[in-house]
């Protein structure tokens, strides 16, 4: 399915630019009444350029103005991902040196001033665009539903983007093999492999938590401790209220530095998320609000992120899995945010990034093959039977797996038994946290396995 974004792509690599047909024969699934809407926006906004008349009218790329300070062309961010004018303003003040940008400290209005289903960062028009896109075949199924159907993927998906969006060098494959397997990928550096499963971690604990009330104080510090699990510097900041002042690399904001008041402005901000009737103005307001307050001392931007799905996952909606997203583009965009308070470059990018997750999850969306039945109606109990299986090393596996059966019905007991034992068959680091376990536990039942 050609996207606008992929037409976008075809005008700006086309070096001599393109005229309607041409682009008409690149994508012969478009209509050309869209093309020719398109190409009149993309012109208005400056994201294209057209020469000559009638059917000799190309399209081509803009020329990209140096920019002072000497951001690096690699730098810069990508031409493919269409911005509206807004959006071009906050990229030209964010893309100065850092010494002509005016230092900032954290603006409470900014928050103050939302109101909750009256104000709207994503316009009516554009959140029913989304709604569009990311409908599931398992739209009016109980809350998490989709969610747990695609959750192998999922935590491949959203674990390895995420993670790149913070430098890790995993590959998708290198990911495959440590969430699927358990596998470490070989000549990376511990800190990457602490960070993936980190992820996985997390993503299982808002899926698991689909079903709550909201995003309470509980869930977003848990939901931080995992992501944050081995890699502070100090332990004690994992899930915990900042208890110092931090800097924002190459940026001139300064956030809120007193533990009360960032704890004060962080119930003000929960109540006001909660409040939020439209799960995808829901989630960009996470994406805004989160990383502005910076209420943790690091991995407040990957905590964000999470957070930002657990709306899509209770609506049953495709998640945001930031596939393909650009670093500097989501780099300059929060900039945008902390240090205007705007957010129409991280809207122009939320909307970009949620058309590519789509575009990953069409497949799965028409043809998803059903979550097995007995797996989902008996979850709690296969994951507490494993649990206390593995947590009692020396006891007797199938006599303790047919004692917790006995509160299933008769006539589902033997096949619940049999999921029991395969879980019990693939156990492997990378599915702990699943089941509440640690890695010494399984260490210590798999010794006693081994010694029988």
């Amino acid at each position: 399915m050609t996207t606008s974004a992929a037409l976008l792509k075809s005008i700006q690599s086309s070096s001599a630019g393109l005229t309607l047909a041409g682009l008409l024969a690149q994508h012969p699934g478009l209509a050309r009444r869209t093309v020719q809407r398109w190409m009149s926006q993309w012109v208005a906004q400056g994201l294209v350029t057209a020469s000559g008349e009638g059917r000799a009218r190309r399209y081509g790329a803009p020329a990209q103005p140096a920019l002072a300070g000497a951001i690096a062309s690699t730098d810069r961010f990508p031409l493919h991902i269409p911005l509206s004018a807004d959006s071009r303003d906050i990229l030209a003040y964010v893309d100065q040196p850092l010494q002509a940008r005016k230092p900032v400290g954290y603006q409470r209005d900014f928050l103050d001033a939302y109101q909750p289903n009256v104000s709207g960062y994503l316009p009516e028009s554009l959140r029913r665009q989304l709604h569009n896109m990311g409908k599931t075949t398992l739209a009016n199924e109980p809350a998490g539903t989709y969610s747990r159907a695609i959750l192998s993927r999922l935590l491949i998906d959203l674990s390895w983007a995420s993670s790149h969006l913070e430098g890790n060098t995993y590959s998708r494959l290198d990911t495959v093999a440590l969430i699927e397997h358990g596998q470490a990928a070989r000549g990376k550096a511990a800190i990457e492999t602490q960070m993936i499963l980190n992820h996985k971690t997390a993503i299982e604990l808002l899926v698991d938590n689909v079903g709550s009330a909201g995003v309470n104080r509980y869930l977003l510090m848990n939901l931080h401790s995992a992501l944050a699990e081995n890699l502070l510097p100090n332990p004690s900041d994992e899930g915990r209220i900042r208890q110092h002042a931090v800097d924002i690399g190459q940026s001139v904001y300064r956030p809120l530095s007193t533990p009360q008041q960032i704890d004060e402005t962080l119930e003000v901000l929960l109540l006001k998320l909660n409040a939020i009737a439209d799960p995808f103005e829901q989630s960009f307001f996470a994406m805004v609000h989160l990383p502005y307050l910076q209420p943790f001392a690091d991995i407040n931007k990957r905590t964000s992120r999470l957070v930002a799905n657990l709306p899509l996952f209770r609506a049953n909606l495709c998640p945001l899995t930031f596939l393909d997203v650009p670093e500097q583009a989501y780099s300059r965009a929060t900039l945008g945010v902390y240090e205007l308070a705007r957010v129409e470059l991280l809207r122009d990018l939320y909307v970009w990034a949620y058309e590519r997750s789509t575009q990953e999850y069409l497949a799965i969306k028409q043809d998803l093959a059903e979550p097995d039945p007995t797996r989902l109606a008996y979850r709690e109990v296969i994951k507490q039977t494993i649990r206390d299986v593995v947590q009692h090393p020396h006891a007797d596996a199938l006599t303790a797996i047919a004692q917790a059966i006995l509160q299933v019905p008769q006539a589902d007991r033997d096949d619940v038994h049999a999921l029991v034992v395969q879980e019990l068959r693939r156990l492997h680091e990378g599915v702990l946290a699943r089941y509440g376990l640690r890695p010494s536990e399984l260490a210590a039942w798999q010794a006693a396995q081994h010694s029988l």
